[in-house]
């Protein structure tokens, strides 16, 4: 458990840090929360021709409101701590690159949605938007990080029993 621990804060203080580095906002950050943006505005657009995507802001050119996806808000942060649960637990490379891929696109996935539907509570209820945002978005986000992990722990678990040799 305490190695367990040591490794998961080392790789939680790493990549953090590597997060903060400026080079690393502006070439990798940023085009991806431009990215996600992007890919919400694609989704959206076949059921509503009004949504304008510019950078990383979700605009709306009927009614002008418009959700800017800041950090904290891209989904790096809930994939960081995701990676380092899986770096943490002893398991062969090729397992956690797989988890850490498959992880990251269930991150995002949720992450996607959680920006589509703030961009509509924004417009129909600011209070209900800034309660969601602040509030019921964070938790679930960290929730689907704990259930990837755990789906991960649990994969993992039947993939190792599955290799071991039968008993006679």
């Amino acid at each position: 458990m305490t190695r367990f621990l040591l490794t998961f804060c080392s790789v939680l203080i790493a990549l953090f840090t590597l997060e903060m580095l400026k080079p690393v906002q502006e070439a990798v950050i940023q085009p991806f929360t431009g990215l996600l943006a992007t890919v919400s505005t694609a989704i959206i657009l076949p059921f509503d021709d009004t949504v304008i995507a510019q950078g990383r802001i979700l605009r709306d050119g009927t009614t002008g409101f418009a959700v800017s996806i800041e950090a904290g808000c891209n989904g790096i942060e809930a994939a960081i701590v995701l990676i380092a649960g899986i770096m943490a637990f002893p398991a062969a490379a090729i397992h956690k690159f797989t988890a850490i891929a498959a992880g990251f696109v269930f991150v995002q996935a949720l992450n996607i949605v959680r920006i589509i539907s703030l961009f509509y509570l924004g417009q129909w209820n600011y209070s209900v938007f800034e309660w969601f945002h602040l509030y019921l978005w964070p938790v679930l986000i960290m929730l689907d990080v704990l259930i990837v992990f755990a789906l991960y722990l649990a994969w993992l678990g039947k993939h190792r029993q599955a290799q071991m040799p039968a008993h006679s």
